[in-house]
């Protein structure tokens, strides 16, 4: 299989030729810095395709998405952007982009559940460009110091004894959880829920489901470790606690693969395991893709340049560069695909954000998907901060709500 330095080199050949007059226009917003492997398809695209005229924006983080949705919403869209997988369902009620043209024979390649991020009636409304999974991260001197073995806890009462000693032995917080009106606070909530069996919406109706024994559950278990977090946790995002994990003050958190790397020289004896499951389920992780989002044109030729290169984008060999150079997830079961030995194979770290990929479910569609946060937001804070009333009139009225929400 090709990777990016080839690429490089094909596109470094092939970079000075001319592009052809009268060119189909194709304009992409990219999200943060030009990432090599994303860059490596284009140039190679270009030189491919003379009489398409690719005009790439990056567009920092903060503000990517939403470029991408309002100009669409103006009637001035691009031909592609990079977009939160969240948006597509909203942005295809709209009418703003088309459903992607992945082909069958591509369709059992993806790692189990990827797609249903980008489904919804029967199509695919983006091309799966970026996936991540979560994990436990635990700092192991600080569960030695409470006393304990650090080795992996299993299910929810083996965390709750973790974090509890830490707290009460080393005097920090034994567990972050994270409480702040984000988005990554409903993820990590999602994490557990789908640790234990539970779901949000029906994949095929679109019911809500999320008024069940399994959402009590998880949110019971949020009140049963809140003692042992850290203070003020409707203060803290998700990504925040990584510097209290860094700093010695925090026993453990979720996060993604991307936090060995931004811990490894703070924490160096630093144990990653499986989120643990709760009662009624195995473990798992929520399921979150970014997607490549063809948005619907007047000249037809745009819209299919975009789907082309969105295809060349996020396909077997230009994806495995992506996923193994950016430290992602795989999207792709890459061995299916030809790869003698994927980076993530006989890898203990991998196999923990893989193996976890069968049981998770994906990060709920719905149109609004402020509103969806902020239900989640208000039955977490709820718990925390003891208002609204018991888990299961918290877990009733969420349910409610999003009902009103999708």
């Amino acid at each position: 299989m090709k990777h990016t330095r080839t690429l490089l080199l094909a596109a470094t050949l092939l970079g000075g030729t001319a592009v052809a007059a009268g060119a189909t226009e194709l304009s992409v917003i990219l999200c943060g810095d030009a990432r090599p492997a994303d860059q490596a398809v284009v140039d190679k695209f270009q030189a491919d395709n003379p009489d398409i005229k690719v005009s790439i924006e990056q567009v920092p983080w903060g503000t990517c998405q939403d470029k991408a949705m309002t100009l669409a919403a103006a009637g001035n869209p691009v031909g592609l952007a990079y977009i939160g997988s969240r948006t597509l369902l909203k942005l295809s009620k709209d009418d703003l982009i088309v459903p992607a043209e992945i082909s069958a024979d591509m369709v059992d390649k993806y790692q189990p559940g990827v797609l249903k991020t980008v489904s919804s009636g029967g199509k695919y409304w983006g091309y799966p460009h970026a996936f991540s999974t979560k994990a436990l991260y635990i700092n192991c001197d600080l569960v030695t110091k409470a006393g304990m073995e650090c080795k992996a806890p299993e299910t929810w009462a083996d965390m709750i004894a973790m974090a509890k000693a830490i707290k009460e032995k080393d005097g920090v917080a034994g567990i972050g959880i994270a409480g702040k009106d984000f988005d990554n606070t409903m993820h990590m909530f999602l994490d557990f829920l789908y640790s234990n069996g539970g779901s949000v919406l029906n994949a095929d109706t679109g019911e809500v489901t999320l008024d069940s024994p399994q959402t009590r559950e998880t949110l019971q278990m949020y009140a049963d470790i809140l003692p042992y977090a850290e203070e003020g946790p409707t203060a803290w995002e998700r990504d925040q606690m990584k510097d209290l994990f860094n700093d010695q003050k925090l026993g453990m958190y979720v996060s993604g693969p991307w936090a060995r790397g931004q811990s490894k020289d703070a924490v160096p004896n630093m144990l990653v395991a499986p989120v643990p499951h709760g009662p009624s389920g195995a473990s798992g992780t929520i399921l979150i893709t970014d997607s490549l989002a063809v948005f619907k044109q007047k000249d037809p030729a745009v819209q299919a340049a975009a789907q082309k290169l969105a295809a060349a984008m996020s396909s077997g060999d230009a994806q495995y560069d992506l996923d193994s150079s950016w430290g992602l997830t795989p999207i792709f079961q890459y061995e299916k695909l030809g790869v003698e030995k994927p980076y993530y194979m006989d890898d203990p770290f991998w196999a923990i954000f893989v193996n976890g990929i069968s049981t998770g479910g994906p990060e709920p569609m719905v149109t609004d998907f402020k509103s969806l946060q902020g239900v989640f937001t208000a039955m977490i804070q709820g718990v925390m901060l003891g208002e609204g009333g018991s888990v299961d009139e918290l877990v009733t009225q969420a349910a409610a709500d999003l009902a009103e929400v999708k």
